[in-house]
């Protein structure tokens, strides 16, 4: 098994899984679905969602109990793609090679169909950690919330992105880049394999499989994927301060999209 084929598997996997969750009701306005799916599904890379899975099976996780909860992860990352290409954050006209949601459906669609994805997420996380037999009980489940809330919220992703604002057109050090990509996108990228990790765990003992049964050849195979995306973060942050040092005139991107 070679990197490049495990993450187009995994992809896939996520992309149809996606498609099951997405709510399928007729009582929410037809605009709002349209400019939901035009971002969840602009083919995005599906790290995070990957991640989650990939250490939930390192630990033992059985079937596909991690899924509603990877695919919650990546509604939030896609609702915060959608809040920063406006034109109030860094104004893109294009996302993953497509007009960005905003240009298709206006400003006011756009920031919608980003609530809706969050909290769409929030219930899929707690809806599908019972649905799909992972027996975390009660605490489990808010604990895992929780966790999330904090890698999204202001102690995480959106306060990242806030410094990332406040630092468009300055140059600026190391310790407030790293500040920014470990809040920004690190933080969601963390969580994801905390959440992997302690629903596989849940998994295991709930179908009472021992760590034994975990297939020897799967497991560092799966670590050496999550060292090698960390890996690529911390080499992101020493291209990023460098275009920083030739004062480059633009919001900080990056590549976990």
């Amino acid at each position: 098994m070679d990197i490049v084929s495990y993450l187009r598997e995994k992809k896939e996997v996520i992309d149809s899984a996606l498609e099951r969750y997405f709510p399928k009701d007729t009582d929410f306005p037809p605009s709002l679905r349209q400019a939901i799916r035009h971002s969840l599904f602009a083919g995005g890379k599906r790290i995070r969602p990957i991640l989650a899975i990939a250490t939930f099976d390192a630990v033992g996780g059985k079937g596909n109990a991690i899924l509603p909860f990877a695919c919650a992860l990546e509604m939030i990352h896609t609702y915060s793609l959608i809040h920063d290409d406006l034109p109030a954050i860094d104004d893109d006209d294009f996302r993953r090679g497509k007009p960005t949601c905003h240009k298709v459906f206006g400003e006011a669609i756009a920031i919608l169909a980003g609530d809706a994805l969050l909290t769409e997420a929030f219930q899929l996380m707690t809806h599908g950690t019972h649905v799909h037999g992972i027996v975390c009980g009660e605490k489990g489940v808010l604990d895992l919330v929780n966790r999330v809330a904090q890698a999204a919220g202001i102690s995480g992703m959106v306060g990242g992105q806030v410094i990332d604002i406040e630092s468009e057109g300055k140059e600026i050090d190391l310790a407030t880049l790293q500040y920014i990509h470990t809040h920004k996108t690190g933080a969601m990228i963390r969580v994801s394999v905390q959440a992997g990790a302690r629903l596989g765990a849940q998994s295991r003992r709930a179908s009472k499989l021992s760590p034994d049964t975990v297939k020897e050849s799967d497991s560092p195979f799966r670590l050496q994927m999550m060292f090698w995306m960390w890996k690529a973060t911390l080499t992101g942050w020493e291209r990023t301060l460098g275009a920083i040092r030739k004062r480059r005139k633009r919001p900080i991107q990056h590549s976990w999209e």
